[in-house]
């Protein structure tokens, strides 16, 4: 059966939208040779904190002792890991909650935390830098990070590069949700969405 110029092109376009749906085959940011990869993952409730699906609560103002809401993901080392996920602060009249870790596991602990405060300043726990103040209330920030195992573990906001860290060998692992850090209390409530993971 012959099809007219104008079905082809409709055909041509429903097959271009079912290949963006079926997203990128690629890391969203430095790609090039990434293979996507399903770690597993335990999900991580100590004091007021509270996890349902990809929705992290600290439901207490409580500034002291363990609050936590988040997925701690499965062990990896050596190669490179890239981490994918967006999140959105829904509600928070506490502050300095992180969202984001790299945990070194054969090492001393938290080795980069990515935190929000109250007013949308994201910044590096260790060290205080501002990345950026994208996290206000409502809005969707994605974050990737980018790790070399004994060479470097570089952070985007919305694609952007912002900031760099060297990094050890050993063996590390991602978590994400909301916990309080030392200087932090809740409450607050954090929405995760869209997360990925890929090594090379």
């Amino acid at each position: 059966m012959r099809r007219s110029p104008r079905t082809l092109a409709v055909l041509a376009a429903a097959g271009a939208l079912s290949l963006l749906a079926a997203g990128p085959a690629s890391a969203e940011v430095e790609p090039g040779g990434w293979t996507s990869t399903s770690p597993g993952f335990n999900v991580q409730e100590r004091g007021c904190g509270q996890v349902d699906g990809l929705t992290f609560r600290l439901t207490c103002s409580t500034a002291s002792g363990d609050q936590r809401a988040e997925r701690r993901y499965d062990t990896y080392t050596g190669g490179s890991r890239q981490f994918e996920g967006s999140f959105r602060v829904d509600s928070m009249s506490g502050t300095r909650i992180s969202l984001k870790q790299t945990f070194h596991e054969s090492g001393s602990g938290p080795y980069f935390m990515l935190a929000v405060e109250r007013g949308g300043r994201l910044y590096a726990v260790h060290g205080g830098q501002t990345l950026s103040n994208a996290g206000t209330v409502g809005a969707t920030v994605r974050v990737n990070t980018v790790h070399d195992v004994g060479s470097e573990h570089r952070t985007y906001i919305n694609g952007s590069r912002v900031h760099t860290y060297a990094s050890p060998g050993g063996s590390f692992y991602d978590k994400f949700g909301a916990y309080r850090t030392n200087s932090g209390a809740g409450p607050a409530t954090v929405t995760w969405s869209g997360v990925h993971f890929w090594r090379r």
